[in-house]
């Protein structure tokens, strides 16, 4: 074996024990409201005073921290909003603001 071909190997080695070392320290977190709740849903919105009906709108949950996600639509007329959860029996619920955010754990 050349001496260019035993650093290669040398070097793949020392890159391989880095990347592992790597990924056993970095601790893996549990899973918390937010992670329960991540996905996309369908549905509908029924009209109210700002607009009509509108059928076939998907909302996207995306975990942005700890207990808290970034909620988008399909439907321009819903803005995207950040809620902060906690749970309440079976349920997670809104922690504080002006966003309605009930999900039901027994329905999943």
């Amino acid at each position: 074996m050349s001496v260019r071909t035993r650093r290669v190997v040398l070097v793949g080695a020392a890159i391989a024990l880095l990347a592992a070392a790597a990924s056993a320290a970095a601790p893996q977190r549990k899973p918390d409201l937010a992670d329960a709740v991540a996905g996309s849903y369908a549905g509908d919105v029924i009209s109210d005073s700002k607009g009509s009906s509108q059928s076939g709108v998907t909302l996207t949950l995306t975990r942005t921290g700890p207990n808290t996600v970034q909620i988008t639509s399909s439907y321009p007329r819903l803005p995207v909003v950040s809620v902060g959860l906690t749970a309440a029996m079976s349920k997670i619920v809104m922690k504080s603001g002006d966003t309605a955010f009930v999900y039901d754990r027994a329905t999943r």
